[in-house]
């Protein structure tokens, strides 16, 4: 698979007819990256044990916001925002 920068893996297959219209990516903190794009408006995905999974319906999400959504999650990344505590905390329902 390939890598996304040193520390994201995709994962989403490569054949159109099963990867759908969302992009996975794998992290070891991918609960905690998810959390912290919430947090700036960006809602993803968490699937256990670490995948981060953002969808993009053609209908609903622009060109814009995938751009966005892009620099969040490096900012996120580069940043280590993720390695907020707040972030790490999980709840009943996630």
């Amino acid at each position: 698979m390939d890598a996304l920068g040193q520390s994201l893996e995709v994962v989403t297959p490569r054949d159109p007819d099963r990867r759908g219209s969302q992009v996975s990516l794998r992290h070891p903190d991918a609960f905690a990256i998810v959390q912290a794009l919430i947090a700036r408006g960006v809602i993803g995905d968490f699937r256990e044990p670490d995948i981060i999974r953002l969808g993009f319906a053609p209908l609903y999400v622009t060109h814009v916001e995938v751009v966005e959504a892009a620099r969040h999650l490096g900012e996120v990344l580069d940043g280590g925002e993720f390695q907020r505590p707040e972030f790490a905390q999980r709840g009943a329902v996630t």
